[in-house]
């Protein structure tokens, strides 16, 4: 067991609202794969008991911890939240992961040695990335499948990224490169913060490694995807796109 007062070398931060069918599981799965790591629970007040499960498990293990939120407020403000709470604790790495079971936490291990691993010092982070060479999706609709590629595509064009998988979800970041890129400024709420996260490192001079990984369509639950999160990240990125233009000008 890792003291709580002396922190792992990484924190992962999972949002969550109404997933008490998927959040022990993931938790169980995370620890298993890394058990040096620590876990924080970002919830948004979910009607369905997910906080109260969140407890439980945080009362069983002390690698585990809770904050509750009182309202839904996107998944950006969540992981907002979850990258303030281990900056402050000192925590080098700080990780994103869905809770459905979509992004496969065996892949984690992966995932931090890509950005422990660099002798550069110019990796600020891994993409667990289903775009490139070795990546998949199972179970997807295939309109899924479009609107993801093609977010992923617009955004990389628009904004001039070398990044397959803009979009993604599943990722690892230092803690010292948050701080430069200012991220408590990120007004982005849904999967339109990744693409906002991305743009920001790489202005800044920093890379992104993308760790080949099968993504999975969740089992149980609801899924957030909404016209709503989708329309924010076109908006977004058009306008961040012509911004860019017109500084080429």
């Amino acid at each position: 067991m890792h003291s709580p007062h002396v922190p792992a070398s990484a924190l992962v931060i999972i949002p969550t609202y109404n997933e008490i069918e998927n959040l022990e599981s993931i938790v169980r799965r995370v620890l298993d794969a890394a058990p040096a790591v620590h876990v924080l629970i970002v919830d948004d007040g979910s009607p369905d008991g997910t906080g109260e499960l969140a407890d439980r498990l945080a009362s069983a293990d002390e690698r585990i911890a809770v904050i509750h939120r009182t309202e839904k407020n996107g998944l950006g403000a969540a992981y907002l939240a979850g990258f303030a709470h281990g900056r402050a604790a000192g925590y080098p790495l700080l990780v994103e992961l869905d809770a459905d079971g979509s992004h496969p936490p065996e892949r984690l291990p992966a995932l931090l040695s890509a950005v422990t691993d660099d002798p550069t010092g110019r990796v600020a982070g891994s993409i667990g990335s289903r775009w490139v060479r070795g990546g998949s999706v199972v179970n997807w609709p295939w309109l899924r499948q479009v609107i993801s590629r093609g977010g992923s595509w617009y955004a990389r064009t628009m904004l001039g990224l070398p990044v397959r998988d803009v979009t993604a979800g599943y990722r690892v970041y230092r803690s010292d490169v948050l701080e430069q890129i200012d991220v408590d400024s990120v007004e982005s709420r849904g999967y339109c913060f990744q693409i906002d996260l991305t743009r920001r490192v790489h202005g800044a001079g920093y890379e992104l490694v993308e760790v080949p990984i099968e993504f999975r369509e969740r089992e149980a639950g609801q899924s957030k995807m909404s016209s709503s999160i989708v329309a924010e990240a076109m908006l977004r990125v058009t306008r961040w796109g012509i911004d860019r233009i017109l500084r080429r000008a």
